[in-house]
């Protein structure tokens, strides 16, 4: 009996010998992409999730690997297509609608985005991240309080979770609740996140002209 392997390689190497013998295996293929992509190994990964697909097509996971590797490659669009494939793939696919979202969010239209994040949320309840750039979304379009809600509910699921905090910050500020901007800034720093210089500044300032 084979023991676990030990390193990546081992692991790659796994992976190709099982293809070898079933080549149709469209998860052998996908788990083959994913251990290249921790390599950073990304034109590889990429034609495996294709050929992983060919095998597997509604195999949504792998399109969303797919769109991550156009995201990192600037091409929004690319990542915007294949997570709508992924969507269409699997009904309810909530990490395909977080990520239709952030792109239409990236690309300026605000609706689009709100539209899908919405639907990641209630695809998935817990998905924090669907949360934060639901909020962001909120607050371009101007609703604060829209914005401060979800972001509540992000930490009401993960309280260190500090990009929420910060978020909290920007919009109580916009707000004119300063205390409050103030806490949840400090929170975020305190968990390590980078607060912009410019939040920092006016809270500061602002602090300061309520004593």
């Amino acid at each position: 009996m084979r023991g676990k392997p030990k390193t990546v390689e081992e692991y790659i190497a796994g992976q190709r010998s099982a293809l070898a013998v079933n080549p149709e295996c469209g998860m052998t293929r996908y788990n083959l992409a994913v251990a290249l992509l921790g390599q950073k190994r990304y034109a590889e990964a990429e034609q495996e999730l294709l050929a992983a697909i060919e095998c597997s097509p509604a195999l949504a996971e792998a399109y969303v690997q797919l769109g991550g590797i156009c995201l990192q490659r600037g091409d929004l669009n690319g990542c915007l297509r294949y997570n709508q494939q992924a969507v269409a793939s699997r009904a309810g696919f909530a990490e395909g609608y977080g990520n239709i979202g952030f792109v239409h969010l990236q690309q300026g239209d605000i609706p689009a985005s709100v539209a899908a994040l919405q639907k990641a949320i209630a695809f998935n309840s817990r998905f924090i991240q669907a949360y934060t750039t639901l909020a962001n979304a909120y607050l371009m379009q101007g609703k604060v309080q829209e914005s401060i809600e979800t972001n509540l509910k992000a930490i009401a699921l993960e309280p260190g979770f500090a990009i929420a905090h910060n978020n909290l910050a920007i919009a109580y500020l916009e707000k004119g609740e300063v205390e409050k901007a103030a806490l949840h800034c400090d929170k975020a720093v305190a968990l390590g996140f980078e607060v912009a210089p410019e939040i920092l500044s006016e809270i500061q300032t602002r602090w300061m002209d309520t004593k």
